[in-house]
């Protein structure tokens, strides 16, 4: 008989510099955008898609807001930021805008989501990160499982009821995927790291449809890769650590 793999409890790093690491990282993909769309359309089109996402992330109103007028300048001219609906209406084929719309409303998401995260001091267990794919929302298994387990911690319920709540009126699809580190592990049920991670993935992903009856179950599913898509090296605790996760990733309808 193989003998239980014990299980370890480590201490983690702080990582609350993730937040701002990922804000970075989601201004890069707007400029990115930008620099794209300005390479389609014209310089009129350009400066108000600009100006749009200025608005976006300058803490000012919110991207699917209307925006106010801009303090006049020094001379008589007085610039206004465009509103969302005209920078859509520039655009040349309805596949761009939906993909504009798309965009700023997964950046809407993604901010709801990161002061959420903030407020609640949860920097070292959650993280978002938004890219041309979609938005990922990522959650260390620790904040979510006791070691070794797929019944979820009591107290891991009140950000996954955030989670529901935040992705009901969207009708992208969303993936619930469960991933493990490289430790080998051998129990009665879970006999290989692919049960625990798919068990995981499903238990979440069911307990997210079971706290919004609004959720469409026809857009989930529920995957388990078990330690085969690691996100840092597994010869470290902490690499290790990052490895053990559950991420609910929003795919995006539209692409340019």
């Amino acid at each position: 008989m193989r003998k239980k793999r014990k299980e370890h409890h480590e201490e983690h790093a702080d990582e609350t510099w993730l937040i701002p690491y990922s804000d970075l990282l989601t201004l890069l993909l707007a400029l990115f955008i930008v620099l794209f769309a300005s390479a389609q359309v014209d310089q009129k089109k350009f400066e108000q898609m600009k100006a749009s996402f200025n608005v976006a992330f300058s803490g000012s109103p919110a991207l699917l807001d209307t925006p106010r007028p801009t303090q006049p300048d020094s001379g008589n001219q007085s610039r206004t930021v465009p509103q969302l609906s005209e920078v859509m209406d520039n655009l040349s084929s309805p596949n761009e805008r939906a993909y504009m719309q798309e965009t700023a409303q997964l950046i809407e998401l993604k901010k709801t989501m990161d002061k959420y995260i903030a407020d609640n001091g949860l920097g070292g267990d959650l993280t978002t990160s938004l890219t041309d794919d979609g938005l990922m929302i990522r959650i260390k298994d620790t904040a979510l499982f006791p070691s070794g387990s797929a019944e979820l911690r009591p107290e891991s319920r009140r950000f996954a009821v955030e989670i529901a709540k935040l992705i009901t009126p969207l009708t992208q699809k969303v993936t619930v995927s469960g991933h493990t580190d490289n430790m080998p592990i051998n129990t009665r049920d879970f006999p290989t790291n692919w049960e625990l991670s798919s068990r995981r993935a499903v238990n979440f992903m069911k307990f997210l449809l079971a706290q919004e009856t609004k959720l469409a179950p026809e857009r989930f599913s529920a995957t388990g890769y078990g330690e085969y898509r690691p996100v840092a090296g597994n010869n470290t605790n902490e690499g290790r650590a990052a490895n053990r996760r559950v991420e609910v990733f929003i795919q995006r309808n539209y692409r340019l």
